[in-house]
């Protein structure tokens, strides 16, 4: 991989991660605020506005990225520019669209979520949020076509710094909204959740902004690359767009895969766990499974999220240019850092579910089992961001649209039988297999259409595996020492284990990858950096 791809890497995951990192460590002043008959209304709106933004966007970013990437590549910079200037209105219409079919859709929504009168939450709550979140599609369009822009240029920074505002922005209006709401206003808790859901719009308008200052400040660079276009290559408006389309439409699947497991629970959920007589339970599970435990889960996942960003403009140029040692290397040094950083935060989450658990919301033995469970399975949600990734960098796109298919059916029939078996375990479960399924097809298929090896990853799974579980031991001892000192169902004795249980796993497992030279075959320029650094210090 090389040293560009890896700091753009870097770049972006710093930035996805620091806004997965403020995504999750505000849910513990908002839980504590509202609860979880709040958090519950909060997830039943967020899950259909995340598909309908992913819709919205149609797989804007990385479309366009991928776009821009290829033509520039022919050195055609005028085609990236062109699109650009068209996209704006089209993204702006596009996110009035969909604006207005959300805002008069919440009723149909409201009906399929709430299914018994026991639930905690009724359908007029349910429609109230879903309204007054739907007002960020009227920006986040927009804001997407920049993104898939900079990036195109490999320009990582101007996505990274406004994803990171825009996080702060809305969590600021989020917890500050809910605050005055309850502690000024003395309002209910359904004011407080519309403020919170309201906050996205804000937060997307803060990041557009700070996009349209770096373009205005970078515009110039950009029209250096119009005066060296080659100009040989002329498309029409319209088959630029079809082309679009084509690169589009896989992304807009995988950009809502996630939440398209999730819609599915929203959907079945509660009527499975009505059917089994657990009406009353029904909300008070859901949240504890897509939104707490989602939310602690999904932090390994965004380093994925990262990859997947990165992979699709530099993938797209090896493949264009037929250079397959680049595209191996690049390949291999992908799934060896994902799987590096993911597997042991996933199996440390685990782990330490129940502190965590108690430190982020409330002792709860249930919900500590929950995100028990739940944790290992983003292994698999990053292993389908990547491969699904890597699929459309080498115009395969295709076939992530049949796995994911294939995985989302599995899902739905799956989900409603192990539910009414396992309860929230059976929903655990019945997505694990679906990904599964998807992820195996996406490997196969790369396997096949660039004759990649996988014996190098392989051994380096089993060499990351080895090291995990000398982790997990550190952590489980350190662990259970302390739960002899400690209670895991108090917040400051729960962090405390937190603290140091991770702290000691983490430090243990890289002085181990360095001791074994894991780190430097993982991260080979970083390390020789490091090293050089400390040489000539």
């Amino acid at each position: 991989m090389s040293n560009k791809l890896l700091r753009g890497t870097f770049i972006l995951t710093a930035g996805t991660f620091l806004s997965k990192f403020l995504g999750l460590f505000y849910v513990i002043p908002f839980y504590a605020m509202i609860g979880s008959d709040g958090t519950v209304l909060y997830q039943y709106a967020y899950t259909p506005y995340t598909i309908a933004i992913s819709l919205a966007t149609a797989g804007v970013p990385l479309a366009v990225s991928k776009f821009v990437s290829k033509y520039n590549a022919l050195e055609e910079y005028a085609l990236g520019r062109k699109l650009f200037r068209s996209g704006l209105l089209l993204m702006s219409l596009t996110g009035i669209l969909f604006f207005l079919l959300m805002y008069a859709g919440a009723p149909v929504v409201a009906e399929w979520v709430i299914v018994s009168g026991e639930q905690k939450v009724d359908t007029e709550e349910v429609i109230s949020v879903l309204r007054a979140v739907s007002f960020a599609l009227l920006v986040v369009p927009i804001m997407s076509l920049f993104r898939g822009f900079f990036q195109g240029h490999e320009s990582y920074g101007p996505s990274s710094v406004s994803t990171v505002l825009e996080q702060v922005v809305r969590i600021v209006v989020l917890l500050g909204g809910t605050f005055f709401v309850l502690y000024v206003l003395d309002g209910s808790t359904l004011d407080a959740v519309n403020v919170s859901t309201f906050a996205a719009f804000v937060g997307a308008i803060a990041g557009l902004f700070m996009l349209i200052y770096f373009f205005t400040k970078r515009k110039k660079h950009f029209d250096q690359f119009l005066q060296k276009s080659k100009n040989k290559v002329e498309l029409s408006t319209g088959s630029m767009y079809k082309e679009l389309l084509l690169y589009a439409g896989p992304f807009v699947f995988v950009g809502i895969a996630n939440p398209l497991f999730q819609l599915i629970d929203q959907f079945t959920f509660n009527r499975a766990m009505v059917s089994i007589g657990l009406a009353s339970k029904a909300d008070q599970y859901f949240e504890m499974l897509n939104f707490a435990s989602h939310k602690l889960v999904i932090i390994p996942v965004s380093l994925a999220t990262a990859f997947s960003l990165t992979l699709i403009p530099a993938i797209t140029r090896s493949f264009v240019k037929q250079d397959r040692t680049e595209l191996y290397g690049q390949m291999n040094q992908t799934f060896q850092v994902l799987l590096f950083l993911t597997v042991p935060a996933c199996v440390g989450l685990s782990i330490l579910a129940e502190p965590l658990y108690t430190l982020f919301y409330e002792a709860s033995p249930a919900g500590s089992n929950v995100l028990q469970a739940y944790a290992p399975v983003a292994i698999l949600f990053s292993l389908f961001s990547v491969t699904a990734a890597m699929l459309q960098g080498i115009n395969q796109q295709r076939f992530t649209l049949i796995s994911l298919g294939l995985g989302l059916i599995v899902k739905f029939v799956l989900n409603m039988p192990l539910i009414q078996w396992m309860e929230t375990q059976g929903a655990i479960t019945a997505t694990a297999i679906g990904y599964g399924v998807t992820v195996i097809l996406n490997l196969v298929v790369l396997a096949k259409y660039t004759n990649f090896s996988y014996r190098l990853v392989v051994k380096r799974t089993v060499a990351i595996l080895m090291l995990t579980a000398a982790m997990a031991v550190v952590v489980s001892v350190s662990y259970l020492g302390m739960g002899q000192l400690f209670s895991s169902a108090e917040k400051g004795s729960a962090f405390l284990i937190v603290i140091v249980s991770v702290g000691l796993g983490a430090l243990f497992y890289l002085l181990l990858a360095a001791r074994t030279r894991l780190l430097h075959r993982v991260f080979p320029l970083y390390v020789k950096r490091i090293q050089d650094r400390l040489l000539r210090s």
